[in-house]
C-alpha cells in the first residue's frame, strides 16, 4: 500500500513561502509546525513499519494531526 504524504509542503503547496515565512516570525507558528511534523512523522512511522497500536489510538493520532493542521490553516490565511 502506497502512502499518502502528509507534511504540509504536500498538504499546502501554494502556501510554501507563507509556511517559511511564518516559521521565522512567529513563534506561535512555529511550535504549531514542530507539532504537526512530530505527530506526522509518528504516523508515518506506525503506518511504514506495521507498528502495534490500537485502531482508536491511531484515530486519535489522525485527530491531533488534523487539528494542529487546522489551526496552522488558520494562520497561514490570516
Amino acid at each position: 500500500m502506497e502512502l499518502l504524504n502528509h507534511d504540509l509542503a504536500h498538504e499546502f503547496p501554494q502556501l510554501v513561502g507563507k509556511i517559511r515565512s511564518l516559521k521565522l516570525s512567529s513563534s506561535r507558528f512555529l511550535h504549531l509546525f514542530e507539532a504537526y511534523d512530530e505527530v506526522n512523522h509518528e504516523i508515518t512511522k506506525i503506518e511504514q513499519d506495521g507498528g502495534v497500536i490500537g485502531d482508536e489510538a491511531m484515530e486519535n493520532l489522525k485527530k491531533k494531526r488534523l487539528k494542529i493542521k487546522d489551526d496552522i490553516y488558520q494562520m497561514l490565511i490570516a
